[in-house]
């Protein structure tokens, strides 16, 4: 939870970043943080784990103050992924390892069993390499960053929270990587907060705040806030090309949902029609 949140950069002569920032994050969301850059995603998403301390207000975990945290109790509740997942050259077991300094070689395999078995690492269909042998410079970007995702299972978090971590990657690599955050959500319970700069990244989380400008200007449901688009247009950002497509079309007179969210939806919409009107 947020509450009143205010914050400055220690460098930045009292420029405030993020200005009286108010929200709570249920228990097992999935939450799009989106906006344009230099709006303040990332100094919010920084506050949870302590990167920075907010300048005024509270930032809680549990209706505790994130300050009364030990560093360490702290970075096992909340786990970060980035844009880049930097691995070592040796076995991808050995990665989720070093994601967890500590941890007993039962919890490595048990994370690994479970990277393998869920099915975010290796994929025959793909051509994907064995868990535990190949080593990770031979990965793909999405591959890297679903290992780095595993040596976050073997942590056993409450929160992911993920910073753009498809910016860096090729369409089949987000893919994989989004797959992975809605299986951590659906089979673990896990919340997960990610930023991103891709409205079909957005659609699919179960909740999407709107930043500008370091305010929050929009929260709801996909389905709510992507019917704002003059809003969403005013702060840079683009909809989902679904969603344009049928705000157009109402405004030409063809009356089909307006807050369909991506193609498969548009489609059935336009084939209902056309079959009412045969």
């Amino acid at each position: 939870e947020f509450k009143n949140v205010s914050f400055s950069y220690p460098e930045s002569s009292g420029h405030c970043v993020l200005e009286n920032i108010s929200f709570k994050v249920n228990s097992g969301e999935t939450l799009a943080i989106i906006g344009a850059t230099g709006s303040g995603k990332s100094s919010l998403v920084n506050l949870i784990p302590r990167f920075y301390d907010a300048t005024n207000g509270e930032v809680l975990i549990d209706g505790m103050n994130v300050k009364e945290y030990e560093l360490k109790a702290l970075r096992e509740k909340i786990a970060i992924v980035l844009q880049k997942a930097e691995l070592y050259s040796r076995s991808i077991e050995e990665n989720i390892s070093w994601s967890k300094k500590g941890a007993t070689p039962t919890e490595i395999k048990k994370a690994a069993q479970i990277a393998q078995a869920d099915d975010f690492i290796c994929n025959t269909t793909y051509g994907y390499y064995t868990l535990v042998t190949e080593g990770g410079h031979s990965l793909s970007g999405g591959q890297k960053q679903r290992v780095a995702i595993a040596g976050i299972l073997a942590m056993k978090p409450q929160c992911i929270i993920m910073d753009e971590p498809t910016a860096m990657l090729d369409p089949r690599g987000r893919r994989e990587v989004m797959k992975t955050v809605k299986m951590l959500n659906d089979k673990f319970g896990i919340t997960v907060i990610f930023i991103t700069h891709y409205m079909d990244e957005a659609v699919k989380a179960k909740r999407v705040i709107v930043m500008d400008e370091g305010k929050i200007v929009l929260d709801g449901c996909p389905r709510e806030v992507f019917t704002h688009i003059d809003t969403l247009k005013r702060v840079g950002l683009d909809v989902p090309e679904a969603t344009e497509l049928a705000m157009l079309l109402n405004k030409d007179g063809i009356k089909i949902k307006k807050d369909v969210l991506d193609i498969d939806e548009l489609l059935d919409c336009v084939i209902g029609l056309l079959e009412d009107k045969n």
